[in-house]
């Protein structure tokens, strides 16, 4: 909506309304270039188009990964649907719209990965795919700085503050088997954290994190999002990263994870849990410096879809790399 036409990355674009233009996809990504429900700092409708072209490399759909061995572009046959038509004041009608994007793109068996947006798009991510895999059956991991629990954002339901309580409250997903990492700041107040333990949801503050480290965070929420659900969304904030390294979002919260840390997150997640979805959002290209949100954003899909990649080769039961395997074995010090 927002800027000439591109794909992410170049790969082939392909026709919401024609199903066989996606149909072999592993993997489809869809733009919401939305941020009506923004509560300060606007400017991530722009955020669609900065995640799909922001890159030094040649946009020519292909980008083989070092660390695991495969190219995830080319192996899950990704393609660009190209953007949804969110109509700026018409909220409902703009959620509307996305949410059957997404359902059309989960019912022919491919990971919808939406670029946002601000985070009011959980909403209809999340249930979009609730309603092909199974309402309730959608276990969410969410990467944020902020709960998103709020009751109402200026007296309306809809907005970025609010679309996690939405999402449990409609039964798309369950309270128990919705984990949050990376909280901090000073939000939400004790009436909606009363709200979210009601729920038995489990958020990983960052204190948590430090002092319990995220790989070990990581593998207790994995646990329990696979248990009595067929399906991980995974909702990313770029504000979950510490502004430092990601200044374009419109509401920074210092002391987040380091970019190396998310990457490795969504990397780790794709590569050990059934992803069925995932949405990455908040990018404000008006508040970036040198890119360098929209540069992170760009390669959360990336490991994303890598993680994704790398597991059809492991079920498969081939030999496949690791991260952490020498890139050139033999080579030793010689090598470069």
């Amino acid at each position: 909506m927002y800027g000439p036409p591109a794909t992410f990355v170049g790969v082939p674009a392909a026709d919401l309304g024609d199903r066989q233009s996606f149909a072999g996809a592993g993997a489809v990504v869809i733009g919401a270039p939305f941020d009506g429900g923004t509560s300060h700092r606007s400017g991530c409708r722009f955020g669609p188009q900065a995640i799909r072209t922001t890159d030094y490399l040649p946009h020519d759909g292909r980008r083989p990964h070092l660390a695991l061995g495969v190219d995830p572009l080319i192996e899950l046959g990704v393609v660009d649907v190209g953007d949804v038509e969110m109509p700026p004041g018409n909220t409902e009608a703009a959620l509307a719209r996305l949410e059957e994007a997404v359902e059309t793109v989960a019912s022919v068996g491919a990971v919808p990965v939406v670029l946002g947006g601000d985070h009011t798009i959980a909403l209809p991510d999340v249930t979009g795919v609730a309603r092909v895999i199974g309402w309730g059956e959608v276990s969410v991991i969410h990467f944020d700085a902020h709960a998103d629990t709020g009751d109402t954002q200026f007296g309306s339901l809809y907005g970025h503050g609010t679309p996690m309580r939405r999402l449990i409250e409609s039964g798309a997903t369950r309270g128990e088997r919705f984990l949050q990492i990376g909280l901090r700041g000073y939000w939400p107040e004790p009436e909606t954290l009363e709200w979210m333990a009601e729920q038995r949801m489990r958020s990983y503050e960052m204190t948590e994190v430090v002092e319990r480290g995220l790989d070990e965070c990581l593998t207790e929420a994995f646990r329990t999002a696979t248990d009595g659900c067929k399906g991980v969304f995974l909702s990313v904030d770029v504000d979950v990263v510490d502004p430092g390294s990601a200044p374009g979002t419109g509401t920074p919260e210092p002391g987040g994870l380091s970019s190396r840390q998310l990457l490795d997150a969504v990397r780790r997640a794709a590569m050990e849990l059934p992803i069925v979805g995932l949405d990455v959002v908040e990018v404000s290209p008006p508040y970036d410096h040198a890119e360098v949100t929209a540069y992170l954003a760009n390669r959360v899909v990336l490991e994303t879809l890598a993680g994704l990649a790398w597991r059809r080769h492991y079920s498969a039961g081939e030999s496949i790399r690791r991260p952490g395997d020498p890139l050139l074995e033999g080579r030793g010090s010689q090598s470069g």
